[in-house]
């Protein structure tokens, strides 16, 4: 049995749950749950979403995100618009008072992640984060490849690496 804290999916999982939590911690006293800094997030990235993008984007139920979407209009800090071309869409979109908070809540995500990495050099942090981009990007085109009317499902086999795990063992 291999010891899955020399795992790097583990270890990425693991660094990835200590962030949220941690973050989570220095966010409760703002009044904001995660998973409406998640839907403030979406948002500001993608002004304007309908409420099934949001979903699929924050990986909930449709329901979910529409209960989230509620709670967030109730509080002001989102506004849903119906798509001038067909009524039956509704957009949404951040107010000013849910901008301001995301910046705030930004700068603790930001101070957030700059003390996990305090004990790397300026260059280490630019070197993960680098590596990690790298990683992310064979990742996003490995799903955009299996999506349905893609040649990886088509029946186009993946090239298989032979060689070493990133911890000198042979890789499974």
């Amino acid at each position: 049995m291999p010891n899955t804290d020399e795992y790097i999916g583990v270890v990425i999982s693991d660094v990835a749950r200590l962030l949220r939590t941690e973050f989570d911690r220095r966010v409760r006293r703002l009044g904001i749950t995660r998973g409406q800094w998640l839907v403030l997030t979406r948002l500001h990235r993608h002004p304007g979403a309908s409420l099934s993008e949001l979903a699929e984007m924050m990986e909930v139920e449709k329901a979910t995100a529409g209960r989230m979407i509620d709670r967030l209009v109730a509080n002001g800090w989102v506004a849903r618009r119906i798509q001038r071309d067909d009524r039956r869409v509704k957009r949404v979109f951040l107010t000013p008072e849910a901008e301001r908070v995301h910046k705030r809540i930004w700068r603790v995500a930001e101070a957030t992640v700059e003390d996990a990495l305090v004990s790397l050099s300026m260059r280490e942090s630019k070197q993960l984060m680098t590596l990690l981009q790298r990683v992310k990007k064979t990742l996003v085109t490995a799903v955009d490849d299996a999506q349905p009317g893609s040649a990886r499902v088509a029946g186009r086999k993946p090239v298989l690496r032979a060689g070493r795990g990133h911890n000198g063992k042979a890789a499974p």
